[in-house]
């Protein structure tokens, strides 16, 4: 009997699209409670467990895990296997498919399966890398190699300037794996961050035989496999103190005697820990701020920043720890960007912009695949322009600004605290709601209403669950208690934490009482005041929105805060029906703000503060809102502003005062000893700093001076480290001290005074298209001698041996261009008709 002959489409028949998988689903009653049924099939998991189940008619079952059931080497493993697996490691196999056990140790089991490996503890994580993460791992390798290759016996530095979420730990530990780094030292100046490092280690399977040691788990630091690697976790506390002298010395013996492959310093802030810990907590009671500074930012952190900064290069020569290699972690490196302390190829940039721009790439190049960014929201920032009448109660400062601080002053505690404006504060809280009668009258004249923040209905469920940043404890407790007056009934909605004060509870303690507030979020309402509680450090997935309500004077501070908001808020499995699907409940969060010239500063400092090397301010400005739109209520309409707008109004509420400070900062001038060295030892650049005004009065040898005595102080401090000194020895390092800190800051003072001779320059001079370079070396160099007493030979040299810091000077020279012209446009002046570019020092920008 012959064969039918086939159809075409017989022929083209479609490839089976089978493929074996693993799932796991649970039952909500109390006859399966920690159980899991364990199963596999080759057809959708969805459409399997549901027939499975229709005959019984269950309904409340929840697909948990669902997973390929294929090894690295494309062989097939069973769900028998699994359960096996499970059973051998001690899970009870209940009846049939049923195990006790949890969704973690079935992945944990399956990682284990794929591989071939056994763990010492169940490693259910095997994700790779992201992409940025790969690339911080590869670039920061490659500078440690290209420093070895020059010179095998160096110690190499590398910056990570990565904001929250990044998952430094887990990128930190892979970059080791890649250095095949058997020793690795963690010092953090954050103790309450522990549990990330010890988790990501001791779950991920490419960590599979490394060890974790800290004060907290124990075990002996001396006596660890030699041939594993270890990771050692401790705080600066715990593992560096300090002498009588102020030298860091080593808490524990073994610390020093190991030679380390990495060491890796989290949380370091760079100098700036001090002003930002005083700024966030100034709110506080003096004993409680104190409490929350220590618990937020390590002790030590001053002697290491000067010795750092001031006296070496090399960590080796001040601390009691010799590695191959340095990693610094920090989310707000501010100050050791501005310093040139880093140069751009020992920095690793990933901010929030970077993050946004990732989410929206992804999503344009891989349509309908899970986006890794999607659930990270983009922020908004809102500022609201008060009328008039609450803007005379407030209106002071250095700026004449809109002053929160004032506005919302306060006197006494608990109960009897009350605001000293408490009429115009009742008015603010009514405009926030959109019932403030003089306004909305105005609002139904001119036919518009201002996207207020507890009005509009498309803010109003972002407001669900708010902090308010107020400035001080009575502050908080003051709008407590006006927000429960009978009155107020549109708030008495809301359930109201006071996270503040002692009784809040310190650090983490203040925590408990807003997650049981919020809830599960959903059928909850909230408003947690604070006046520095709970800004750092603290991930509540339900606040969606800040309202800051008092004067900051850092971005780093004010950015801190608001990132509080920017937490992701998810449903994994929404529908109890698959494991891998994730619901995003807060795709974007808000900053509201009532002082905007203060808000758009703050957000240009940023803006330009994390791109240094950016030589147009507008641009890096650009660069940040593109992903954090800001909308500006003028008192009449809400628009949106650009980059420009943003500079303008903030350099609108800029004074000649803040301008020339600009040319007053110690930013301007870089006096460290590599510097001082380059000076030294270049004849010419010697002649050219002693014809600054005042140089000579300094006397003779100054930089000589100050270098000798800078190694002289590092000697006394290894001698203090290693054998003790003598009572002369310890009164001869006091005093080096004292007189290289005086004479140091003698040299950085004759600098800066020189460098404000640069505005005077600036505006004898007519030209504004060019670069200041191009205008003082070919231009104008009479009118330049004339003014600051130096050649341009003289101040060129300067330059080239980063005396003076060019990307400052750019920011400077940019503040004075805009400044000068929005100060004539007010008077109803042009100065420069046609004029299309400001030059800055080293770079020409556009005008507009």
């Amino acid at each position: 009997m012959t064969k039918n002959k086939p159809t075409i489409e017989e022929i083209l028949a479609e490839k089976p699209a089978a493929r074996p998988r693993i799932y796991a689903y649970s039952i909500g009653d109390a006859a399966h409670a920690g159980l899991l049924k364990i199963g596999q099939t080759t057809r959708d998991v969805k459409t399997r467990v549901a027939e499975q189940l229709r005959t019984a008619a269950i309904t409340n079952y929840r697909i948990e895990l669902e997973e390929p059931a294929e090894r690295d080497d494309g062989s097939f493993f069973s769900d028998f296997e699994v359960r096996a697996a499970l059973k051998g490691k001690g899970f009870e196999i209940k009846t049939g498919e049923w195990v006790r056990c949890t969704v973690a140790d079935v992945r944990a089991v399956l990682v284990e399966l794929r591989t071939g490996q056994r763990f010492d503890r169940p490693r259910h994580l095997n994700f790779p890398l992201r992409r940025e993460q790969r690339e911080a791992v590869e670039k920061t390798l490659a500078y440690y190699r290209s420093i070895w290759a020059e010179n095998n016996n160096a110690a190499p530095r590398f910056l990570w300037n990565a904001k929250m979420r990044f998952g430094k730990t887990f990128t930190t530990y892979q970059l080791a794996r890649a250095m095949g780094a058997k020793r690795v030292l963690i010092v953090t100046f954050k103790p309450a961050v522990e549990d990330a490092w010890k988790s990501d280690l001791e779950s991920h399977m490419d960590f599979a035989g490394w060890q974790y040691l800290s004060r907290a788990t124990g075990g002996d630091p001396t006596k660890i496999d030699p041939h594993q690697p270890v990771v050692y976790f401790g705080s600066f506390q715990d593992l560096l103190g300090r002498d009588e002298f102020g030298s860091i010395k080593a808490k524990n013996e073994w610390l020093h005697t190991v030679n380390w492959d990495l060491v890796v310093f989290d949380e370091y802030h760079f100098g700036a820990w001090r002003d930002t810990a005083k700024e966030l907590f100034e709110g506080e009671e003096d004993s409680v701020a104190k409490r929350e500074a220590a618990l937020e930012y390590g002790t030590g952190l001053d002697t290491l920043n000067e010795d750092l900064r001031e006296l070496s290069e090399r960590e080796s020569e001040f601390l009691p720890i010799t590695s191959r290699a340095y990693l610094y972690l920090s989310g707000t490196p501010f100050r050791a960007l501005a310093t040139g302390e880093f140069i751009e190829e020992q920095i690793f940039n990933w901010t929030y912009t970077d993050e946004q721009r990732a989410k929206e790439e992804f999503a344009r190049g891989h349509p309908g695949e899970p986006n890794p960014y999607a659930a990270l929201p983009e922020m908004r920032l809102l500022t609201y322009q008060m009328p008039d009448e609450l803007l005379a109660v407030a209106h002071a400062g250095e700026f004449d600004e809109f002053d929160l601080n004032e506005f919302f002053s306060a006197t006494g505690t608990g109960k009897s605290a009350q605001f000293k404006h408490k009429d115009d504060v009742q008015k603010w809280l009514d405009i926030l709601r959109g019932a403030y009668f003089p306004k909305s009258i105005e609002y139904l004249k001119t036919g518009t209403r201002p996207p207020l923040p507890y009005a509009d209905v498309r803010l109003l469920p972002y407001l669900q669950h708010s902090i308010w940043f107020l400035p001080n404890v009575a502050a908080c407790h003051a709008m407590a208690n006006l927000l429960k007056e009978k009155h107020n009934t549109f708030w008495h909605d809301y359930t109201v934490v006071v996270a503040a004060g002692a009784e809040a509870g310190i650090g983490l303690d203040a925590l408990p009482p807003v997650r049981k507030a919020i809830g599960s979020g959903f059928d909850t309402k909230t408003i947690t005041l604070t006046c520095g509680k709970l800004l750092t450090g603290v991930t509540v997935p339900q606040w969606s929105a800040i309202l800051m309500l008092r004067n900051l004077k850092s971005p780093e501070t004010y950015f801190q805060a608001a990132f509080r908001v920017q937490s992701p808020w998810t449903v994994q499995n929404p529908n109890g029906d698959d494991p891998n699907a994730e619901e995003i409940l807060k795709p974007i969060c808000f900053v509201f703000d009532f002082a905007p010239t203060r808000a758009l500063r703050q957000l240009s400092e940023y803006a330009i503060g994390l791109a240094p090397h950016e030589t147009n301010p507008e641009k890096a400005v650009n660069e940040l809102v593109s992903f954090l739109p800001v909308l500006a209520f003028d008192g009449a309409k809400m628009v949106q502003i650009d980059a420009g707008g943003i500079l303008d109004i903030a350099m609108a509420g800029t004074s000649a005062t803040l301008l020339a400070r600009k040319w007053e900062s110690a930013l301007l001038v870089n006096v460290d000893n590599d510097t001082l060295r380059r000076v030294l030892e270049n004849p010419e650049a010697m002649a050219a700093v002693e014809r600054i005004e005042g140089w000579r009065a300094l006397g003779d040898n100054i930089l000589e001076t100050i270098i000798n005595k800078s190694e002289k102080i590092k000697a006394l401090k290894k001698k203090a480290r290693e054998e003790g000194l003598s009572k002369s020895e310890k009164k001869e390092l006091t005093d080096e001290e004292k007189e290289f800190k005086t004479k140091r800051k003698l040299v950085q003072e004759k600098l800066i005074k020189f460098a404000t001779r640069i505005p005077a320059f600036m505006y004898l001079t007519d030209f504004r298209e060019n670069t200041l370079q191009d205008v003082i070396t070919r231009l104008e160099p009479d009118l330049f001698l004339a003014v600051t007493g130096l050649t341009v030979e003289d101040f060129h040299l300067l330059v080239q041996l980063r005396v003076f810091n060019t990307e400052q000077m750019n920011g400077a020279v940019f503040a004075f261009r805009r400044y000068e012209d929005a100060s004539l446009r007010y008077a109803g002046l042009d100065s420069h008709p046609g004029l299309a570019h400001y030059g800055l020092y080293d770079t020409v920008v556009a005008r507009e």
